[in-house]
């Protein structure tokens, strides 16, 4: 190799040597670029906007265009007798829906969902107001029957949609 040549190393040792005069490093450069498009993840609270990092339970999750919806329940304060699944899964789609809005996405970019029911008798009740909400049809779905949920509810939901915006 001729030592008369401009070389890779001798322009990154000399950048090196500039950045170091003023505080900075390839390496810490380097990392501020990773972080900031390696990751892609966002945490969103229920309005939308950062979460604080307290939640357990994140609501909202951004990443790659995707929307993920943490599981919704009805959380019924009243006594059993009085639960009604129409009443449940309209508590439960409206929170699918206002979390896949603040999320960036609308009921139609909802791609997938599963749904949890507290007992398989309540499939029709929950399927005849969960239609109401998909009237240009529905998105994938998987519904299953569970030994109980939580908050007293007799359903619970979440999803995967797409974004619309960034």
């Amino acid at each position: 190799m001729n030592s008369g040549s401009f070389t890779r190393r001798m322009f990154t040792g000399g950048l090196t040597a500039m950045l170091s005069s003023v505080g900075l490093s390839g390496a810490a450069l380097v990392g501020r670029a990773q972080a900031q498009t390696d990751d892609g993840v966002r945490k969103l609270d229920s309005d939308g906007k950062p979460a604080d990092g307290k939640q357990m339970i994140t609501p909202i999750v951004l990443h790659n265009g995707l929307i993920y919806v943490a599981g919704q329940g009805a959380h019924d304060p009243g006594p059993a007798e009085q639960y009604d699944i129409g009443k449940h899964t309209k508590m439960v789609m409206d929170n699918v829906k206002k979390l896949v809005e603040n999320g960036g996405g609308t009921m139609d970019t909802i791609l997938q969902l599963t749904v949890f029911l507290a007992d398989i008798k309540h499939y029709e009740g929950m399927n005849q107001v969960f239609k109401t909400y998909f009237p240009h049809g529905g998105p994938a779905r998987t519904t299953v029957a569970v030994a109980a949920l939580p908050g007293n509810s007799l359903v619970e939901i979440n999803c995967v949609a797409a974004a619309r915006r960034k």
